[in-house]
């Protein structure tokens, strides 16, 4: 089984992005499943619309992963709830109530694969542990399927590579989210996990995290506040990464980055 997933697209040249290159990377690596964070789909960086949301799922989305701009676009309230092919993070206190699920499955031929989202807590605000909230889903989970992928939005790499090794061996995939930049550590863990600590970003390429730069060195050197903006055009990047499972034990076989930008075509 091979999982394609693709890092936090970012405004309109992460949609443009996505839709210019995904056909392209899955007439190269034919995955039978693709996942891609939408937390920052929406033109200024924040938060998802219904509108885009199935245009993430036309351009060739299998599901919607999100993220800490879960919330940012007051429409999201509206759809949700029906919007089956997407997660939010699960660990929001008292989740019973929180709109929206944590996990859904994808159907593969004669199998399903269980993804689940979960939110940081390092530097990201109070919510409820990820640890004890990913044993607990990937419990039920196993009641359907071995082969599972989370898609941890955090911004500590600690907190990130602790999960990562506390799954080690019960999920086929932990892949990070959020902080933008791709790491270089993509490996299967001796337990059969693949993990990789960011994804990257799919958006803007010469600016600050899919941002433009001029009010982010202005926020740096003057220490003022400053309005961030998603540029309308210009370079743009495309960062994922593609796994290989056994779909018969639900452990990783590999894991390898994607990166596509005008310095780097089809790096892996």
């Amino acid at each position: 089984m091979k999982v394609l997933f693709i890092g936090d697209v970012v405004g309109a040249p992460g949609m443009t992005m996505l839709k210019t290159w995904l056909p392209k990377i899955k007439e190269k690596y034919k995955p039978q499943a693709t996942i891609v964070n939408g937390e920052n789909a929406a033109n200024n960086g924040r938060g998802i619309t219904e509108k885009l949301y199935k245009e993430l799922l036309k351009s060739g989305a299998d599901l919607i992963t999100m993220g800490n701009h879960t919330w940012d676009q007051r429409e999201v309230h509206d759809f949700i709830n029906s919007a089956k092919k997407m997660v939010r993070p699960a660990n929001y206190p008292d989740n019973s109530v929180t709109p929206g699920k944590g996990m859904a499955y994808i159907n593969i031929n004669q199998t399903k694969l269980a993804v689940i989202n979960l939110h940081g807590r390092a530097f990201m605000g109070d919510l409820e542990d990820p640890f004890r909230t990913a044993e607990a889903l990937v419990k039920e989970a196993q009641e359907v399927t071995d082969n599972i992928i989370i898609d941890f939005h955090a911004e500590a790499t600690s907190e990130k590579e602790a999960l990562g090794w506390y799954m080690d061996g019960k999920v086929s995939a932990l892949v990070g989210t959020h902080t933008h930049v791709q790491t270089n550590d993509a490996r299967v863990l001796p337990k059969g996990t693949a993990y990789m600590t960011d994804a990257g970003m799919t958006g803007f390429y010469d600016g600050v995290l899919g941002m433009k730069k001029e009010s982010i060195l202005n926020r740096f050197l003057t220490q003022m506040p400053q309005r961030f903006e998603v540029p309308e055009e210009g370079r743009s990047r495309l960062n994922g990464c593609i796994i290989e499972i056994d779909a018969n034990t639900g452990r990783a076989k590999s894991i390898k980055p994607i990166r596509i930008d005008d310095d780097n075509l089809f790096m892996t």
